[in-house]
């Protein structure tokens, strides 16, 4: 089943870090984020995650944005990156979601065990 998803920035930590003697100064090293993926009929899930970035090793051609002036969508793009580029991390991702919006539709119940003597009601007092 085809899933819609939705990233959601929820925190992120920052430092100044010194690449080739330039200091970026409030460089986002840690990133923290919700996935909700969304079924064709409205059932949702969500995955919580955490992703670590270095200004030292940025893709080649990037360069470096201050904290002021990121978005989310760009942090978004960042950690979507990551995610994407783990094909085994995304489907352990996908097979979570997939796993609440499961038991959001069919749900786990506990059941008296037909061997089991009947319950017993107290008498009233």
């Amino acid at each position: 089943m085809a899933l819609t998803y939705k990233y959601e920035i929820t925190g992120v930590k920052t430092k100044d870090e010194v690449v080739d003697s330039t200091t970026n100064p409030s460089a986002v090293v840690q990133t923290y984020w919700k996935l909700t993926g969304t079924d064709a009929e409205g059932n949702s899930g969500t995955f919580s995650g955490a992703t670590p970035f270095t200004t030292t090793n940025m893709p080649a051609g990037s360069t470096f944005v201050p904290f002021a002036q990121l978005t989310e969508a760009m942090v978004i793009g960042w950690v979507q990156a990551v995610v994407d580029g783990n094909p085994g991390y995304k489907q352990h991702i996908d097979q979570q979601i997939q796993k609440q919006i499961d038991e959001k539709i069919r749900p786990v119940t506990e059941a008296q065990m037909p061997w089991a003597p009947a319950p017993t009601t107290p008498p009233a007092p």
